[in-house]
């Protein structure tokens, strides 16, 4: 693939409005409260989509509710970015309904991590569109501290490009083949990958770094989900990976999900990153996907291209 074929939406702009949508899970009416806080600090102007305290189980509302969120979001010019309160589970049952031609015309910052990864996928498909990897606006300052807040609004209101640093305090730190690879970053939880196989929205990875993170997977379903993918093929022709956080990942078995990693993804014969605080645990940093990127293993360092411009 191309190292940039990207569509970058304009950056975000104190006085502009965002939307804060639920595709996937219910969310919690207090955390999304500090994080409209959190953005209205930055000049910006949230607005609450009509169904973003939707419910129906598992679900932030019925399918047609959160699918029209989206649509909304994207046709209405006086949106500027579209923000996802949280991840969960559901982003996979609207994507077909998206309005791929409105994205098109009018491409706009989409934010969000976890499931929201479904959406970004086919959001690359669809459209090319880079999007934004961080913290949904249901905010949680216990995870997400001043740092966190910072790395998203950077990503969200400027262009410069993100560099993530390994930290050696991280679980998924002892993940690592020396070397470097360039290439787009494709990518973010690694649950939503595996579920886009044999979907129009699994990316082409030829030639891609790919992006994985998870939360609450047993080490051997962490194996069972990167030999599932290597079964398949489509790591054979990956430039690298970039290994973010694997949060509650323990089980009963003596194996760690950083010895997981390490055998299944260190005989790819391309350089591997791990210990990068992407993801589901303390101190998650935000990233673009669908750029330019230069995965740095012997550095300890991914720098990613702006998502916007």
């Amino acid at each position: 693939m191309p190292d940039d074929q990207a569509v970058r939406p304009p950056a975000l702009r104190p006085g502009d409005t965002v939307l804060l949508v639920s595709p996937s899970g219910p969310t919690r009416p207090e955390r999304v409260a500090r994080g409209v806080e959190l953005l209205t600090g930055w000049g910006l102007r949230p607005v609450l989509a009509p169904n973003a305290y939707a419910r129906r189980g598992y679900l932030a509302g019925d399918d047609a509710l959160r699918a029209a969120d989206l649509n909304a979001a994207f046709a209405n010019p006086a949106v500027r970015g579209v923000l996802c309160t949280r991840g969960g589970y559901g982003a996979q049952r609207v994507v077909d309904a998206l309005d791929m031609a409105a994205v098109r015309d009018d491409p706009k910052v989409v934010a969000g991590f976890s499931d929201i990864t479904a959406l970004q996928l086919a959001l690359w498909r669809g459209a090319r569109l880079a999007t934004v990897h961080g913290p949904g606006a249901a905010w949680l300052d216990e995870r997400t501290p001043p740092a966190s807040a910072e790395s998203l609004r950077t990503a969200l209101m400027s262009t410069e490009p993100v560099v993530v640093h390994r930290l050696p305090s991280e679980e998924t730190a002892p993940v690592l083949v020396p070397g470097t690879a360039t290439g787009p970053l494709i990518g973010g939880n690694l649950c939503l990958i595996v579920s886009s196989l044999g979907t129009p929205d699994m990316p082409d990875l030829t030639g891609a770094i790919l992006l994985i993170e998870d939360v609450g997977e047993p080490p051997y379903k962490v194996d069972r989900m990167l030999t599932h993918l290597r079964r398949a093929g489509v790591l054979a022709g990956v430039a690298g990976v970039a290994v973010g956080q694997f949060t509650d990942c323990a089980d009963n078995w003596a194996v760690g999900v950083a010895e997981v990693l390490a055998e299944r993804l260190g005989d790819l014969g391309v350089p591997v990153l791990g210990g990068l605080p992407i993801g589901h645990g303390v101190g998650q940093l935000t990233v673009p996907v669908g750029v330019p990127a230069t995965l740095d293993a012997t550095a300890g360092t991914l720098t990613v291209s702006s998502a916007v411009r």
